[in-house]
């Protein structure tokens, strides 16, 4: 375990805005008409601590200079290049203990890319990419999603108990590093039907959001997130601190907003920031895309790209160029940039 008693950044929530370090985010920004001041603009980079500890899969992610996979030198680009992402108004990211497809979407996922054993204890070499990411952030001023469990990969864990004992063990290894720049989404898109265990899926996994506001003492900020075009279940947003909305397959931007709508509708509203942290839809060039659409109706976006294990497109498939490596990503970033004046 690791301990790091003296930190930068701090994330907190003042009804529906971002704080950090008891600032708005992009204090006083507006951008034709639009507010700014409170967002979080993010990415999905889901994979910054991925390994494989399948040996029959883990040579599909060998970088074309060597040959071979390094889950070590993954974690330092990523770390290298996060100073970029903060240059171009991008202040936070989203991370997970399970990754996410290193695909992009995948049928079946015969890989084992976990931070927790069967048992739900923490992999330790996993835990040190990840606390090395949250001190770069921290240094930086940058906030992290920190996601906990991802479909396809929860049933590494043996059954329910296991599951319990890695939240508990994850939000005490938070805690003892008393990282303040941290958002926790309990597991990816939990309406997912691949999720194996019963607490992880819709109707149970409020159970988990209260465990870590009640296991932090409310020092860490928590939700979950629905699959593409969904709108979450009242009894999330009853225990949550804010809403986390996915734009996948949602095409029309008008389909972005009319979801935040129906999110602020549900019955257990209280104000809090809805943020969407995935969304597949670009068309940064055009007038109106899934971003301003979010940004009309005063909610954060968060840029996803899969793309493909070339080592150069997307942010989800092994190796990974993280840097602003492609035209599609420099759109973003750009686009980013311009919206928060940074």
């Amino acid at each position: 375990m690791y301990s790091s008693l003296m930190t930068n950044t701090t994330v907190t929530i003042d009804s529906d805005r971002f704080h950090v370090n008891g600032c708005p985010t992009y204090q006083g920004r507006i951008w034709q008409n639009r507010r700014v001041e409170g967002l979080l603009f993010n990415t999905r980079m889901v994979q910054g601590t991925f390994d494989d500890m399948n040996p029959a899969t883990v040579q599909r992610w060998a970088y074309p200079d060597t040959g071979t996979w390094d889950a070590e030198r993954n974690t330092v680009e990523f770390i290298d290049a996060m100073p970029e992402w903060h240059r171009h108004g991008v202040k936070c990211f989203t991370l997970n203990l399970q990754g996410g497809s290193p695909e992009g979407y995948s049928k079946e996922q015969p890989w084992h890319n976990s931070a927790f054993a069967a048992d739900g204890s923490l992999r330790i070499d996993v835990l040190d990419r990840c606390r090395r990411i949250l001190q770069r952030a921290d240094e930086l001023g940058m906030v992290v999603i920190l996601g906990l469990f991802y479909f396809g990969q929860d049933e590494r864990l043996n059954r329910e108990a296991a599951v319990l004992r890695a939240v508990d063990e994850a939000i005490d290894w938070l805690l003892e590093g008393n990282w303040g720049n941290v958002l926790v989404e309990v597991n990816n898109e939990c309406n997912v039907r691949k999720y194996e265990h019963e607490i992880l899926q819709p109707h149970r996994v409020h159970e988990l959001i209260l465990r870590v506001r009640q296991r932090s003492g409310g020092r860490l900020l928590v939700g979950t997130s629905y699959g593409g075009g969904r709108v979450p279940d009242d009894e999330v947003i009853t225990v949550s601190d804010f809403a986390l909305l996915h734009g996948n397959g949602v095409t029309d931007p008008d389909r972005i907003a009319e979801m935040v709508r129906q999110t602020r509708a549900l019955p257990s509203w209280r104000p809090m920031p809805v943020l969407f942290n995935e969304d597949d839809h670009f068309d940064f060039d055009l007038p109106w895309n899934n971003l301003l659409a979010a940004m009309s109706e005063y909610a954060s976006w968060g840029y996803f790209d899969p793309g493909a294990s070339d080592y150069c497109d997307g942010y989800q498939s092994p190796p990974v160029n993280w840097g602003l490596s492609t035209p599609r990503k420099e759109a973003f970033f750009k686009l980013a940039q311009r919206i928060t004046g940074v």
